[in-house]
């Protein structure tokens, strides 16, 4: 439970199976906030047909998502961002997806309620939102299995 978000990597299976868990569909725009190499919009891009967006700090992750992007020719349905995504507005996404540690989860939370549409789903891997009874937030399902967990926003 560190105060950071190392960097993880979501397998390409746990990506698959998150964006099936939310019933992703073309209609869907999907951000990743801490987006690495760029697999999660690529992915829900290439396989899914949606708009992507990907949120990521560090510069040489944001570069090789860049590149890859332009090998999959993806540019006009994946878009990203270099920066850290509680300096962006998230407001457009109907689908968010995040690997990021309790804490950081925490503490996203009122940037969540704040700039996300009610149903906005929410698909986090591995680990658990703390909901407390003034969330506008529910666990819609999960798949313990894979360790993903999908939340709605209310």
């Amino acid at each position: 439970d560190s105060p950071w978000s190392p960097w993880w990597v979501v397998g390409v299976h746990e990506t698959r199976e998150g964006l099936n868990l939310a019933k992703v569909t073309k209609d869907d725009v999907v951000y990743d906030l801490g987006s690495g190499d760029g697999r999660i919009p690529i992915i829900a891009a290439r396989e899914f047909g949606v708009r992507g967006v990907g949120i990521e700090i560090d510069y040489i992750r944001h570069l090789t998502a860049w590149l890859k992007v332009r090998l999959y020719n993806l540019k006009d349905r994946v878009t990203l961002k270099r920066g850290n995504f509680f300096d962006y507005d998230i407001s457009e996404a109907t689908v968010v997806f995040v690997y990021l540690v309790p804490r950081v989860l925490e503490k996203l939370k009122p940037k969540l309620f704040r700039e996300l549409a009610k149903n906005t789903k929410i698909i986090s891997y591995r680990y658990k939102f703390e909901i407390r009874e003034k969330d506008k937030l529910r666990l819609v399902r999960s798949d313990k299995k894979n360790q993903i967990y999908l939340y709605q926003i209310l």
